[in-house]
């Protein structure tokens, strides 16, 4: 199953996340097979950038996604 989801960068105690597309059963920071987006909770309001047209198409091709993507993508006002 592929699932769009975080993988988390950064320093200790200072997260980033890029939005990528992945295996479900590939580790979280692991092999992915494409960026679409980047996140970032640090910043007051968290800022993020979504590749809409990749992520419109990840899901229609049957891609998952985790439910903080899903909020990111709400916010974004991409719709499944």
């Amino acid at each position: 199953m592929v699932k769009i989801r975080l993988k988390r960068m950064g320093q200790k105690k200072a997260p980033f996340y890029r939005i990528v597309v992945a295996d479900s059963r590939s580790p979280r920071d692991g092999k992915f097979i494409e960026e679409i987006g980047t996140y970032d909770p640090t910043k007051d309001p968290s800022e993020f950038h979504v590749n809409e047209e990749l992520a419109k198409k990840w899901l229609a091709n049957g891609a998952q996604t985790t439910d903080t993507v899903a909020k990111i993508f709400k916010a974004a006002g991409i719709e499944k």
